[in-house]
């Protein structure tokens, strides 16, 4: 099965992830990781990424800097998102292209068309 790896610009700790949750709701216009903004509201994932997610052929992983850096050589940027092919990692979407994404349809819309390629 082909896989799609995202790595959001966040760590999974305890601290990390409450701070985040607070500055998404304080001031989510400086909140550092577009890719959490495109999938995820204040306090769950958004239905339709979600039900995007759940319909699609690809085995999407979800992974935070330190869970991924665990397993894959460090990223120059984050968030960023991977196709796995066997053992290689080819870029899909760099930090520069989610950061410009300016909603979750749009973000659907770029996955498949490039899961076309």
């Amino acid at each position: 099965m082909r896989t799609l790896i995202f790595v959001y610009n966040a760590k999974s700790d305890l601290i990390n992830s409450a701070f985040d949750f607070a500055h998404k709701i304080i001031q989510p216009s400086t909140y550092n990781c577009n890719l959490c903004k495109l999938t995820h509201g204040g306090f769950r994932e958004k239905r339709s990424w979600k039900d995007f997610r759940k319909n699609t052929e690809f085995n999407i992983i979800f992974y935070h800097i330190n869970e991924f850096e665990e397993i894959y050589p460090k990223a120059n940027s984050y968030p960023l998102v991977l196709k796995k092919n066997q053992d290689s990692l080819k870029e899909v979407f760099s930090t520069e292209d989610l950061n410009v994404i300016q909603d979750t349809e749009e973000l659907i819309d770029l996955v498949k068309q490039k899961l076309l390629d």
